[in-house]
């Protein structure tokens, strides 16, 4: 609507737009049909997207063309036997009802707390808060060691009963979805190949009940996705709790008093817990709602196809679930040699291969163009074409190699067909190409579209250790004694002569040879055994005592005998 009122300005046009949904929701509500404002916006984005319904994007709208905008609005707004409306209805509800775990505020935020307090002063706030937690924390003590804490729902049990349900009962649906959508896909598989059948099926809104079955099945994995983190996240906090109880315990245990400095922290922290398991009640409880007001919305299944219609349909096909058709092509793969300019990416080739953004919500983008809007679920094992940094999965080699043929072309043709089923838009994941709002619900999923292939590959390369010719200097001297040193040396030398002689060893030298005899082994034995022995020495000082003086003169004598005398 923005390029339809480009003319007006831009508060006039607002005007115009919501004047038109006033009005689509006023004729609605005269019929017995109550419409969102969001609904009917996004219904008239629909009916103008659409080229059968002849608005020209180009030109602004004149009141005719109003009347006639505001006319097909309310008509495929009042038909309740349409799968196409019940897909719009969904997405609509869904986006405005999903809650992620990123946007859950805790049950009594800080921005209600100004509101609570008739001070405004921030120091008295954050000390009633840290009071308030640290009651909270000694209640729950309290609790655990069974002397208070009446009036506390055990949060945990709660949550590890309510967790199991919803996930089983999820599961439950998300089997019957999908059972439902591979019915759908075998029968208009079939009438694909078939178009005398696919006259005669025409009526019955085959694909728009795929698309509304596919659709729940996507809502149905995002709040399972969100359920089984939940439950992650219930299983680490039940652990945190009992470690911050059992350390409470350890610091108190039969003291009569203890410091705050020391268990205040340890209160804070089972406030702030606790406050987590409030937050983890509240999620499941809303997803486990928003599950719950999603089954209306399939409710033209049964008008259009009741079980006899389906067996009828069925009789002799084969139903195909994902996986098996996966499993049909899996050693059927793309070789990438056939291709010049296209890039294919392969699981053993790219590291991030799991997390890459695929098309289309990974369905088949070449069966999807040509057989005027069939969706079979693209098989990443045959090869993930990488096409101006974006991915598509193919459900058959053929499918892949007639595709990366002509990319633009297939891609013209999927973005012509969504312009006739909107719901697409969102189940395709195309709001890109329409320059719409990403819903709200897909919001975490943006950071995906930046996501590149991280490619690995077996290589090796060598390189020269010097590519350039050497300029080092190795004579180079920056040592200005060194410089000296090497001029005195270079001084000294033109003072001295060289001078040459020879010996008359080295004249007229020749090589020489010689001959030797091997050593050998020889013994000898003596005549006779002889010994020796060393005399002991003797001396004696005579004049030591008996003297008459003061003085004392010692006469040394050797008495020690010769060695020859022994």
């Amino acid at each position: 609507m923005s390029r339809v009122s480009a003319r007006m300005p831009p508060t006039q046009a607002e005007s115009v737009i919501k004047n038109i949904i006033r009005e689509i929701g006023q004729e609605c509500a005269a019929h017995g049909e109550t419409v969102s404002e969001t609904l009917a916006a996004f219904m008239v984005k629909a009916v103008v997207l659409d080229p059968s319904n002849g608005f020209n994007m180009d030109r602004t709208l004149m009141k005719s063309d109003v009347q006639k905008l505001v006319k097909l609005c309310v008509s495929r707004l009042l038909d309740s036997k349409n799968p196409s409306l019940d897909t719009i209805k969904m997405q609509v509800y869904f986006d405005m009802n999903y809650t992620s775990r990123a946007a859950l505020q805790s049950i009594f935020p800080q921005a209600e707390l100004g509101t609570f307090l008739t001070l405004s002063k921030k120091d008295k706030e954050r000390q009633l808060k840290e009071l308030t937690m640290v009651v909270t924390g000694i209640r729950l003590f309290n609790r655990d060691c069974g002397k208070g804490g009446e009036g506390i729902d055990d949060l945990p049990a709660i949550l590890q009963e309510a967790i199991p349900a919803t996930t089983q009962h999820i599961d439950s649906q998300l089997q019957i979805a999908q059972d439902q959508a591979y019915r759908y896909t075998a029968i208009l598989e079939t009438v694909a190949k078939n178009p005398l059948l696919s006259m005669e099926l025409q009526p019955y809104m085959l694909k728009e009940a795929l698309y509304n079955m596919r659709q729940y099945e996507t809502f149905l994995q995002i709040i399972l996705s969100d359920i089984i983190t939940c439950a992650q996240e219930v299983e680490m906090m039940i652990k945190q709790l009992g470690a911050q109880l059992e350390q409470l315990k350890m610091t108190v245990k039969s003291k009569t008093a203890v410091p705050t400095s020391q268990v205040f922290p340890i209160f804070i922290a089972l406030s702030n817990l606790w406050t987590s398991f409030q937050d983890e009640t509240v999620l499941i409880s809303v997803l486990s709602n928003l599950t719950t007001h999603l089954e209306p919305f399939l409710g033209a299944h049964e008008l259009l196809f009741p079980e006899k219609v389906m067996q009828n349909l069925l009789d002799g096909l084969t139903v195909k679930t994902d996986v098996c058709r996966m499993k049909e092509h899996m050693e059927d793969r793309v070789r990438p040699v056939d291709f010049r300019k296209q890039e294919w990416l392969f699981p053993e080739t790219t590291a991030n291969f799991d997390k890459l953004l695929i098309q289309y919500r990974g369905f088949c983008a070449y069966t999807f163009a040509t057989t005027d809007g069939l969706l079979l679920p693209g098989n990443p094992a045959i090869g993930i074409l990488k096409y101006k940094e974006k991915y598509y999965t193919f459900n058959t080699r053929d499918a892949a190699y007639l595709f990366a043929e002509s990319p633009e072309n297939y891609i013209d043709l999927i973005k012509e067909k969504a312009k006739k089923n909107a719901e697409l838009i969102q189940l395709l994941e195309l709001h890109q190409q329409f320059e719409t709002l990403i819903p709200y619900s897909q919001m975490k999923d943006v950071d995906k579209h930046h996501i590149k292939p991280i490619t690995k590959c077996e290589s090796s390369t060598q390189t020269d250790t010097h590519i350039l010719p050497p300029t080092i200097m190795r004579s180079y001297e920056w040592n200005e004694w060194e410089l000296r040193r090497k001029a005195i040396k270079l001084a000294n030398l033109r003072r001295k002569v060289t001078h040459s002689v020879q010996t008359d060893l080295s004249h007229m030298r020749r090589e020489n040879c010689s001959q030797v005899y091997p050593p050998k082994d020889a013994s000898t034995q003596s005549m006779r055994e002889s010994s020796t022995r060393v005399p002991r020495p003797q001396i004696y000082i005579a004049g030591l005592r008996g003297g008459q003086g003061k003085i004392t003169y010692g006469v040394k004598v050797n008495l020690t005998r010769a060695v020859d005398e022994t």
